[in-house]
């Protein structure tokens, strides 16, 4: 698994933004709101929440768009905000040959409030059982089955979407994997330089380096 980068607030004219690099894909996310919303899609007790996914080449996946706003639908507190709009857009930057990207921890580096944060990581399965994290694209045209997991940050599974041919045992042993991923504790420093990071840890990480800065500048 190769370290990921990450970027906040790198847009001026976003409320919001994140970049986020790894294996292979960068990803710009933006985040806008709460803005004025139609009064088509105005909801009288809650923001309306739109997704909008652009890929580097082609139109937009109303798929993935569709699935990205499902999960966030529940950990976004809309709530605080009826009658408005919260407008969030991932712009995929770079791919490798196939695309199959992980947007959710993007929005965990947002300015909007959520109940959790939340992160996801997307494994295969090989014939042979034997499990890859983040896989190249040869892996995964080549593995029995593929499957995405995310976690909030206190360990629950919010999404799970899973293609091929595999049995239940499988399914726990790549939930498994993916949990542990996502969620096990802050590793130590050799562990990092091993490009073994818990991605919890590392959201964690980028936001505490925002915050500090941030209060370095209204103390300065």
């Amino acid at each position: 698994m190769t370290v990921p980068s990450a970027d906040v607030s790198i847009l001026h004219r976003a409320d919001g933004s994140a970049r986020y690099s790894a294996a292979g894909y960068t990803v710009v996310a933006a985040v806008n709101g709460p803005i004025e919303v139609t009064r088509r899609d105005e909801l009288p007790q809650h923001a309306a929440l739109e997704v909008n996914v652009r890929p580097a080449v082609g139109v937009g996946k109303r798929h993935l768009e569709s699935l990205i706003h499902s999960t966030l639908r529940d950990i976004v507190l809309t709530h605080m905000h009826p009658r408005t709009l919260i407008q969030l857009t991932l712009q995929i930057v770079n791919t490798p040959e196939q695309e199959n990207t992980l947007l959710a921890s993007f929005v965990s580096l947002s300015h909007i409030p959520m109940s959790n944060t939340f992160t996801s990581t997307l494994l295969a399965v090989s014939s042979s059982g034997d499990l890859s994290i983040n896989p190249a694209p040869k892996v995964l045209l080549s593995a029995s089955s593929a499957h995405v997991f995310a976690f909030s940050s206190t360990g629950n599974l919010i999404l799970d979407l899973s293609e091929g041919e595999f049995d239940l045992d499988t399914w726990e042993k790549a939930h498994d994997k993916a949990k542990e991923e996502c969620c096990k504790e802050q590793l130590s420093e050799d562990a990092m330089e091993e490009g073994k990071p818990s991605l919890q840890g590392f959201v964690e990480r980028v936001v505490e380096a925002r915050v500090d800065k941030e209060r370095a500048w209204k103390n300065g």
